[in-house]
C-alpha cells in the first residue's frame, strides 16, 4: 500500500500546447497521500480545453485510484488523453452518482488511446445486479461514456470488469473504436462490452470482447455503424436491440457487421424487439463473414424478446424490419436450432436475404434445425442445413 501512495505521489498528468510548443504542467501538487487521480484529471482537462491548439494529456505507467470524473467541452482545439496507466474504480458503486466512471461530453476531435486499463472493480456490485430478476433493478456505473462527442478516436485501451456496461456511446458522429480489449467473466450482469445509442457514423475495429452479456449492441437510433474484425466471447453476441420498449425511439439503419469470430458465446447475430412493442423500424443491416465457433443461436430474428416474462407475448411487435441480409455464416453451433427467424405477424420482415450458410450441430440433441415465422426470406447459394421457408 505505501508504493501505492508514492506512486501516487510520482504521477504527472501533462498538458502539451501543441506539438511546437511543448509546456508541461506538472499536477502532482493536487496529489496528496489517500486521495486519487479525480481532482488532478478534472484540473488539468479544464486547462488543456481551455487551449487554442492541440492538448496532450499523458497518465504514465503505474496503478493509481480514479473517482468518478466529467470531461466536459465544448473545447477550444484538440484533446488527446493517453492513458498508460491502471485506473483503479471504487468498489462501491455507491461512489458514483451519475451513472457513469468516467464520462467523456460535447467534446470535438478527443482522443483516448494508451496502453492503460481502466479497472471497474466490478465484483462486488455484480452481486447486486438482480436484473435477471425484476424489471426494476439498479442501475449500476458504466465505465466509459462517450456522450455527444463527434470526430473522435478511442484507441487500445483495456476496459475490465464493469460494474454495467464497458462503454456506452450517446449522440456520438464519426467516432471510431480500435484495438480496445474489454474483459469481464461470462457471468457478470449486463456488462454488455459496447452499447450504442442515437448515433451516426460509428466504426469498431479491431476489438476483443469477453464479457457477460452482448459484445455489441445497437439501440435505436444508430445510423451508419460500421463493426468489422471484433472477437466476441464469452458473451450474449452481436445485437440489434432490444427494441420497442420505450416511447420516442428513433429508426435503425445502416448496419454492417463483418469479418468478426464469436466463440463461445451465449447468442450469434441477433436483432431483437419487444412484443406488443411501439411503432419503428430497423433496416438496411447486413451480416457477413461471421465464423461461430461453438456458438448458441448462431443466427436469430426475434420480434418476442421478453426477458423476464414482463410483458404481452400475445401482442404482435410493431417494429417493422426490412432489407436484411446474412452471407457466409460458417461454423458449429452448441444448440440444435441453428437459425430462428420469428418474426413479427403484424409485420412481416421483408427482404431478408441467405446466402452460403453452413452451421454444424455436433450435440445429442437432433440433427440442425431452422425455423421460420412470419417471413419468406430470399436463398441463394449453399445452405447447410437447409433454411426453412415461412411456416406459419
Amino acid at each position: 500500500m505505501a508504493n501505492m501512495w508514492k506512486s501516487l505521489l510520482l504521477v504527472a498528468i501533462y498538458v502539451v500546447a501543441s506539438p511546437v510548443d511543448a509546456d508541461t504542467l506538472d499536477v502532482t501538487k493536487y496529489l496528496q497521500p489517500g486521495h486519487d487521480l479525480s481532482q488532478a484529471l478534472a484540473t488539468a482537462w479544464k486547462e488543456a480545453c481551455a487551449s487554442p491548439g492541440l492538448s496532450k494529456l499523458v497518465i504514465p505507467g503505474g496503478t493509481y485510484r480514479l473517482g468518478e470524473v466529467v470531461l466536459s467541452g465544448p473545447c477550444k482545439g484538440p484533446v488527446v488523453l493517453q492513458v498508460d496507466a491502471t485506473l483503479v474504480a471504487p468498489v462501491n458503486h455507491n461512489e458514483i452518482k451519475g451513472g457513469g466512471w468516467v464520462t467523456v461530453q460535447n467534446v470535438d476531435q478527443f482522443t483516448l488511446t494508451g496502453s492503460g486499463t481502466f479497472d471497474g472493480q466490478g465484483q462486488y456490485a455484480w452481486t447486486k445486479n438482480d436484473c435477471s430478476k425484476t424489471w426494476n433493478c439498479l442501475s449500476l456505473p458504466i465505465n466509459l461514456r462517450f456522450h455527444f462527442i463527434t470526430n473522435s478516436l478511442i484507441n487500445g485501451i483495456t476496459s475490465l470488469d464493469s460494474k454495467q456496461f464497458h462503454v456506452n456511446v450517446l449522440g456520438c458522429r464519426n467516432l471510431t473504436f480500435q484495438y480496445l480489449k474489454i474483459t469481464a467473466p461470462g457471468d457478470s450482469p449486463n456488462t454488455d462490452g459496447i452499447h450504442i445509442g442515437r448515433s451516426n457514423g460509428v466504426n469498431i475495429f479491431n476489438v476483443q470482447i469477453k464479457t457477460g452479456d452482448d459484445c455489441v449492441s445497437l439501440g435505436d437510433g444508430c445510423q451508419n455503424v460500421n463493426i468489422t474484425g471484433v472477437t466476441c466471447g464469452p458473451g450474449h453476441g452481436i445485437s440489434v436491440g432490444s427494441l420497442g420498449k420505450y416511447p420516442g425511439e428513433e429508426p435503425v439503419s445502416g448496419i454492417t457487421v463483418k469479418n468478426c469470430t464469436l466463440k463461445n458465446a451465449m447468442n450469434g447475430l441477433r436483432i431483437k424487439t419487444w412484443p406488443a412493442s411501439l411503432r419503428g423500424t430497423a433496416s438496411n443491416m447486413h451480416f457477413e463473414d461471421i465464423v461461430m465457433d461453438n456458438v448458441g443461436n448462431p443466427v436469430i430474428i426475434d420480434q418476442q424478446y421478453c426477458p423476464w416474462n414482463q410483458c404481452k407475448k400475445n401482442a404482435p411487435s410493431l417494429i417493422k424490419i426490412q432489407d436484411v441480409s446474412f452471407k457466409n455464416i460458417r461454423g458449429t453451433s452448441s444448440t440444435p436450432e441453428v437459425v430462428k427467424l420469428a418474426c413479427s405477424s403484424q409485420f412481416p420482415c421483408k427482404n431478408v436475404q441467405f446466402g452460403n450458410i453452413d452451421l454444424v450441430y455436433h450435440g445429442d440433441k437432433g440433427p440442425a434445425t431452422t425455423t421460420c415465422t412470419n417471413i419468406r426470406p430470399a436463398i441463394f447459394g449453399n445452405q447447410n442445413p437447409p433454411l426453412c421457408r415461412d411456416l406459419a
